[in-house]
């Protein structure tokens, strides 16, 4: 998911509202402030648009990023080295560890994966799907990118 690529994106967008704020006061990011992307086929197939909702910033490491996939768009293959969590909130999609089965995902849905579990996450064949992405660092590293999905596991044979 380009999503922690994006989320270096944010990493500007809260370094210069918090250098104009004192290290104590609360840092707002309006919805909308951030630009989002169109996720790279170096780590998708098909379209997903990526937005940075916030970024790595000691004390709390961790990233989180909203994206929404068209139909048949995917992530590839990927892990987290300290787990990753979605929160479905529009649509419905597929979520699968590598070896298992592909699961159905709808909005409202919470998806836990543990660290270095590889899986992958994307809309179905004929509907879009809509998460939010938050993943923590684990020695400056939050993903490890694969190969993409091939089409038999995207579409389960």
């Amino acid at each position: 998911m380009r999503v922690f690529l994006a989320a270096a994106l944010a990493a500007t967008s809260l370094a210069t509202a918090a250098s104009a704020q004192a290290e104590d006061e609360m840092v707002v990011t309006r919805s909308g402030e951030q630009e989002g992307t169109i996720g790279s086929d170096k780590t998708f197939t098909g379209t997903a648009y990526v937005e940075p909702v916030f970024s790595n910033r000691d004390p709390f490491v961790t990233s989180g990023g909203k994206v929404t996939f068209l139909p048949g768009a995917r992530s590839n293959w990927h892990s987290h080295p300290a787990g990753q969590v979605l929160i479905v909130t529009e649509g419905t999609g597929w979520v699968q560890q590598r070896d298992g089965e592909r699961i159905e995902m709808h909005a409202g849905d919470v998806i836990w994966t543990p660290p270095g579990v590889e899986h992958w996450h994307g809309a179905t064949a004929t509907g879009a799907v809509t998460h939010y992405a938050i993943q923590q660092y684990q020695d400056g590293k939050n993903v490890n990118w694969l190969e993409p999905v091939s089409d038999a596991d995207y579409s389960g044979e």
